[in-house]
């Protein structure tokens, strides 16, 4: 546990906004790890299966839970490695702090398996199979749900350009 904690802890916070949510979720993929030991196979590596059993988990939480929404304007924007610093605002000050807001925003638009599955392929780096593997799917299903969720974003950004 002591391991991978972080990990599951920062997986089920993509998932879920609401952090002592997000750690019940984690404590309860632990507990329901603990007991289907006997199960794992090898199959994938540790991290993965916890993952994927965290991932259920979630999904669990958030239909027993009415949607949790945050207000856009109270949220301050820091970037994934911390608070930005002079050099990195004046490198974002030139149209690509916008283009920047803009993906941003229209990631947080899309459904929250879609915004998971793009921290997991883009941000962690991990190879669609182990996705797929988390996800419960097929990795060729997933590649090109990948392809359409860019589409969409590409989408949703030129429609924010003309508004």
């Amino acid at each position: 546990m002591q391991q991978h904690a972080r990990q599951v802890l920062d997986f089920t916070r993509r998932l879920i906004a609401d952090r002592e949510d997000a750690e019940e979720v984690a404590q309860d993929a632990f507990v329901k790890a603990f007991h289907a030991l006997p199960t794992f196979r090898g199959e994938s590596s540790f991290l993965t299966w916890l993952l994927r059993i965290a991932y259920r988990e979630a999904l669990n939480h958030l239909r027993r839970r009415r949607p949790y929404t945050v207000d856009i304007e109270s949220v301050s924007v820091v970037s994934e490695f911390g608070s930005l610093t002079s050099d990195d605002e004046a490198e974002l000050s030139t149209g690509r702090e916008e283009r920047i807001r803009s993906l941003e925003e229209a990631i947080g638009e899309l459904p929250p398996d879609d915004q998971l599955l793009l921290h997991l392929y883009y941000y962690d780096d991990r190879p669609l199979r182990d996705i797929a593997y988390i996800m419960d799917a097929e990795p060729n299903a997933l590649g090109v749900r990948l392809h359409r969720i860019r589409k969409k974003l590409q989408t949703m950004i030129k429609q924010r350009e003309y508004e």
